[in-house]
């Protein structure tokens, strides 16, 4: 089964698929804070910030022609973020969300996302990351990308997946999970499992998986998770010790307490980023998944989505 190297001889090559929306911070009515973000961007920019010159990180996904788009990219490029597998649509435009915080930095979100140009990024014939799959060493996805992606467009994301894996590559399936996104539990599960037998390594948010299978309780979906049929394994259960499995050996490790969570935004994006920063360098899962929680126990601890570089500095030297 496809393993990652103890000591990559050259720059390791990943692209994340998915879509990235404007955001905007802050309360209804009062003022707001532009960013942007998507759970699949944000992971590309933590690990383009985490891997230096060891990774590059491409990310795929579908733009308009507009000012913008262009501005997207702009910031992207500036991350350090490979953009040459986007695609520019005429005329369409990036989606946008507004998250509103409570006083604990739990969140809610609102979304305008229905026309997004990333939902087209499998329209044409060919895509960009579909003819430059076989340079990439490895491929990482969500739950969101197949959900906003037509049913046509997830046969295509899961054929590169399977692709990929049997070219001995690594695929990494997200398990974000957002209900409003798919038209019933009964096909979110049909996509999922098939996504799950296309990858080489699972990351799983316990209570999505918790969700999506309407199981009990947590440790519930935690021993459901452990039984996916994926060699390698990454479980994140919010304060609780992330538990990772390779080849259903299993370990638990410790997350980082923070004296205050000002907004838990990204915590799992920036847990997957950490993670893989560190499997492609050839670090065991459980160095992977330490590095992954004290990137989180830091990300929670600032607004948005991407958090300032220099308040990780530390962390990436």
């Amino acid at each position: 089964m496809n393993t990652f190297p103890s000591a990559p001889s050259r720059p390791v090559s990943i692209a994340a698929l998915g879509e990235c929306m404007l955001e905007l911070q802050g309360q209804a009515f009062g003022q707001l804070r532009q960013s942007f973000g998507g759970d699949t961007l944000n992971t590309a920019v933590y690990l383009a910030r985490c891997g230096g010159a060891n990774l590059r990180v491409h990310y795929a996904t579908a733009l308009g022609d507009d000012s913008l788009s262009a501005g997207l990219l702009e910031r992207w490029g500036a991350e350090g973020v490979q953009t040459g597998l986007v695609q520019r649509l005429p005329g369409r435009l990036p989606g946008l969300y507004l998250i509103e915080l409570d006083e604990g930095g739990e969140r809610r979100f609102h979304y305008w996302r229905g026309q997004a140009a990333a939902r087209s990024y499998f329209d044409t014939s060919t895509s960009a990351l579909e003819e430059q799959a076989d340079a990439l060493d490895a491929l990482y996805l969500s739950g969101i990308s197949l959900a906003i992606l037509p049913p046509a467009g997830r046969e295509r994301a899961l054929a590169l997946m399977a692709r990929m894996r049997a070219a001995g590559k690594h695929v990494a399936f997200d398990n974000n999970f957002r209900p409003r996104l798919w038209g019933s539990l009964a096909d979110a599960r049909y996509w999922y499992d098939r996504a799950f037998a296309a990858s080489t390594l699972a990351l799983i948010t316990a209570d999505d998986h918790q969700a999506l299978h309407g199981l009990a309780d947590l440790e519930t979906a935690v021993t459901a998770a452990q039984a996916l049929p994926v060699a390698e394994i990454a479980i994140k259960r919010g304060a609780l010790p992330a538990r990772v499995g390779l080849n259903h050996v299993w370990q638990d490790v410790a997350t980082e307490a923070v004296a205050r969570v000002v907004d838990t935004t990204a915590a799992g994006d920036s847990f997957a980023a950490g993670y893989l920063s560190q499997r492609l360098r050839g670090a065991t899962p459980a160095e992977g998944a330490a590095f992954g929680n004290r990137l989180a126990a830091r990300v929670i601890q600032h607004p948005g989505a991407l958090i300032p570089r220099d308040a990780m500095q530390d962390l990436i030297g």
